[in-house]
């Protein structure tokens, strides 16, 4: 899976699309960015939560090979430590340079001779990272088990 371009999340063989679309689906995020031999990501580091993995880096040969060996934290939170939740805090957002942001894309072009996933894995990424942008995050506790009215 050597043709996988994860800064623009984009792949040129149909196996490493679908093994892309399959990481979207489940809301799984790259963690290692460092190219390892002849340029190519070898190692995965995949998670569902940011922040749960932390100093992710390549490290020394392992002995006489070619390998080098990753290290990275994943990062537990102890039970007396109260969970915060965040959702996407829609009264605060900025929905004019969200607007703006996907309006400035050129999506003819940016989405011309691709297929339908490479597409949707294309206009997914750009959305979210505006999303990212414009949309704060809202803090809530899990500990009072409210639901909203």
């Amino acid at each position: 899976m050597g043709d996988i371009s994860w800064e623009e999340h984009t792949a040129r063989h149909m196996h490493s699309r679908k093994f892309l679309q399959s990481i979207d689906d489940n809301f799984l995020m790259q963690m290692l960015e460092e190219l390892m031999r002849r340029d190519v990501l070898l190692v995965l580091v995949l998670t569902n939560q940011e922040g749960l993995v932390e100093e992710v880096k390549v490290g020394v040969s392992l002995g006489c090979s070619d390998h080098e060996m990753v290290n990275f934290r994943i990062l537990c939170g102890g039970s007396r430590e109260i969970r915060r939740i965040k959702t996407l805090d829609f009264r605060r957002a900025n929905s004019g340079l969200f607007k703006e942001l996907l309006g400035e894309i050129p999506w003819v072009r940016a989405l011309e001779g691709r297929g339908i996933q490479e597409c949707w894995s294309l206009s997914k990424h750009h959305f979210l990272h505006a999303q990212d942008w414009c949309i704060p995050l809202s803090k809530k506790s899990s500990k009072a088990g409210r639901r909203p009215t």
